[in-house]
């Protein structure tokens, strides 16, 4: 082998080593701890109609990302709203009616079951809840985060009914 090639082996070698140490050292001066939130941890909120939401991590009110989740009771959905922020949604428990217009009709939603995944855009109007059981999900999202409802007038949540 010659003397080049000794060079460029060692060099190689040297670098290999220099970013191995650095990842390492990188990944032990982490500022934040892993966070762990067990099932009984959980502080679940009344938001009306049975439906039930915790903030699982982040603040949805302030910029940042946050996690949330929500149970919906059997037969219970949000009326037709949307979100200025994209929304990811997946299921964790039992079937979630999703519906993608302004109707409020739930023979026109999609069911969708645990482990599925669905992206609310933001600005899409939407609809979605539980169906002949009840639907637990979770939603990620940038805040700060905001709802419009379409119909004030038939509140937030309830049993849903075609509307137009």
């Amino acid at each position: 082998m010659t003397s080049f090639s000794h060079s460029v082996k060692a060099l190689a070698i040297a670098v290999i080593t220099t970013i191995a140490a650095n990842a390492t050292v990188m990944a032990q001066h982490l500022d934040k701890p892993f966070t762990v939130v067990e099932p009984e941890q959980i502080q679940w909120k009344d938001a009306g109609k049975g439906v039930k939401f915790a903030v699982i991590s982040g603040d949805p009110s302030k910029p940042g990302p946050y996690v949330i989740r929500v149970i919906f009771p059997p037969g219970v959905m949000s009326a037709p709203h949307y979100h200025r922020e994209d929304r990811y949604v997946t299921v964790m428990q039992g079937t979630w009616l999703a519906g993608v217009d302004d109707s409020w009709d739930p023979k026109t939603t999609q069911p969708l079951s645990a482990g599925s995944y669905m992206l609310h855009p933001a600005g899409a109007i939407h609809y979605d809840g539980g169906g002949s059981e009840s639907a637990t999900v979770q939603i990620m999202g940038i805040g700060p985060s905001s709802t419009t409802f379409l119909f004030p007038q038939v509140g937030d949540f309830g049993e849903p009914r075609k509307l137009n």
